[in-house]
């Protein structure tokens, strides 16, 4: 078994979350002013690229790279189109939730008062890990973004907050079967923490659950401390509605760093459009619609 595991490529750490919103500007405002994060890269999505989305009518759109204040490679990655009005988060399958590791998370919440960043679960303690304090907010587009903050003691291995708001080190999709959203990650080496069910009060909320109604969710570890978290939506969720040719509305793609692509999808191989990356990369869809690119990386 641990040998066949070692024939498989390994997944690395998370390295970009591409949104699709209706402002650019917005966007901007918020996440430079309130975050602290940088603006990267203005560009417009080339026609191959967008191919490789399965998405050819995003060829051209306008889009804005951004980075936390610490300048780790790690990026936000927003498309403009009007078809993403109207999303919110944790009501559809795919990608849902992008959370960051942040070095105040109370004095975060503090800045929020005149943002456009609502909080929908303020600073809270975890049960099992009291040295971890975490809070939930609805952004400016109807992004849902989790803030971590991660004290001494936990002994858990996960990313440092290089910056005040620092990078994302978990991405969160749902759907409707738990199982299924796990098998594409079968083709990789990692390893991967058994669902439980606990309650999430956010999904309750937002889906008009009661707050201690139980929801499945496991992990998949990767490098640098960052993790895939993969849940068991309520039957109230529903597939996210996306036009022909274009990308999910809201969190449409996570981007991960591999040691070697699979090679069921070596035949897509395209070259990464991150950052002024050139690497070889591919782009596959997940049991949940989810887009999940992988980028070929020596740190991986």
């Amino acid at each position: 078994m641990a040998e066949h595991a070692a024939q498989r490529p390994r997944l690395g750490s998370i390295r970009a979350v591409t949104y699709t919103v209706p402002d650019l500007r917005v966007v901007e405002d918020a996440y430079t002013r309130w975050l602290g994060y940088r603006v990267v890269a203005r560009e417009r999505v080339p026609v191959e690229v967008a191919a490789s989305w399965h998405a050819p009518e995003v060829a051209h759109c306008s889009t804005l790279t951004l980075g936390p204040a610490s300048g780790e490679a790690v990026y936000l990655r927003f498309i403009e189109t009007a078809a993403a009005a109207g999303w919110r988060a944790l009501t559809t399958h795919g990608w849902n939730v992008s959370e960051f590791v942040v070095q105040d998370v109370d004095a975060l919440a503090a800045s929020f008062d005149a943002s456009p960043f609502r909080i929908i679960g303020p600073p809270t303690s975890l049960t099992r890990f009291p040295m971890i304090r975490a809070m939930q907010v609805v952004g400016p587009c109807g992004e849902c973004l989790y803030f971590t903050q991660v004290g001494p003691g936990s002994n858990l291995d996960l990313a440092p907050a290089r910056s005040f708001v620092g990078r994302v080190f978990i991405v969160v999709a749902g759907g409707p079967d738990l199982a299924a959203l796990f098998l594409p990650y079968s083709a990789f080496a990692n390893e991967i923490d058994p669902p439980v069910a606990t309650a999430v009060r956010v999904i309750s909320l937002i889906n008009d659950l009661p707050p201690e109604t139980q929801h499945r969710h496991g992990l998949v570890k990767l490098a640098g401390g960052t993790l895939i978290e993969l849940d068991q939506y309520p039957t109230v969720a529903r597939a996210r509605a996306t036009a022909p040719g274009l990308l999910a509305p809201g969190m449409a793609m996570v981007t991960f760093a591999v040691d070697r692509l699979p090679e069921q999808y070596a035949i897509q191989e395209q070259r990464a459009f991150l950052a002024n990356t050139n690497a070889p990369s591919c782009v596959f869809v997940g049991a949940a619609g989810e887009l999940i690119e992988l980028m070929e990386s020596d740190d991986a």
